[in-house]
């Protein structure tokens, strides 16, 4: 069998340290647990052993997993995803969840354009299973939902660096949200699927320009949402 390109084997390592990551986030591999060996994951995964190597690397790099020679490799205590906040005094869980959208405006709008260059068909389906689990979710939280589309789309762009930094927001985002911010009510979970519908459908047709318009909307929309519901949270306090 050839061997995989360069770009394959990043792609085939960024999914595998997603899963693993979402694996030790939840529980399902908890610290002080062996991963499975090298040969067990290349068997059950169907990947090379440099894909392999190249995950745990990245895990290490994350400090999620330590290799202990001639032991194995063990999952280390996660970092809480609130330690990646950075927050004044005074400030409460939505004022973070606007500094954090701020930085993802940085970010994400060009990750979108990116994705619209990069994207395989194998990652469109996925975007679009997002999309699709959003849509059926109806109870779930906007954010939860919101988040793995948008981890979809830095999947895209096979930059491991907008990877990483997605996956580490997302979870800080998540715990922040999940304090700060209701469930959604029917209306905005509209909006935010048309939204979200319009960066896929720019994404799709390979047109960067429009994915970054798009997700740019996407973003500064849900800016003016979560400051909106600080404006009246603060006139509820008012005495």
């Amino acid at each position: 069998m050839a061997s995989a390109t360069p770009e394959k084997r990043l792609n085939l390592a960024q999914q595998l340290v997603h899963d693993l990551s979402q694996q030790i986030r939840s529980g399902e591999l908890p610290a002080g647990s062996k991963l499975p060996t090298e040969e067990a994951v290349t068997k059950a995964r169907g990947v090379s052993r440099t894909v392999v190597r190249e995950a745990i690397s990245r895990l290490q790099a994350e400090g999620l997993v330590e290799t202990r020679r001639g032991i194995g490799t063990f999952v280390v205590d996660a970092i809480p995803a609130g330690d990646f906040q950075s927050t004044s005094p005074g400030m409460g869980d939505a004022y973070n969840e606007v500094a954090i959208i701020e930085l993802r405006l940085c970010l994400e709008v060009e990750a979108a354009a990116i994705a619209a260059q990069r994207a395989t068909a194998g990652q469109l389906a996925a975007m679009r299973a997002a999309l699709d689990e959003a849509v059926d979710t109806q109870s779930a939280p906007c954010m939860r939902t919101d988040f793995e589309f948008h981890l979809r789309i830095a999947q895209c762009t096979g930059n491991s660096f907008f990877i990483d930094t997605m996956t580490h927001l997302g979870h800080t985002l998540l715990a922040v949200a999940q304090q700060a911010m209701p469930a959604c009510d029917a209306q905005q979970r509209a909006l935010e699927a048309l939204e979200r519908e319009q960066v896929h459908a720019a994404v799709t047709r390979k047109d960067a320009g429009a994915a970054r318009a798009a997700m740019r909307l996407h973003l500064v929309n849900c800016l003016t949402r979560a400051q909106r519901s600080i404006a009246q949270d603060e006139r509820g306090a008012e005495p």
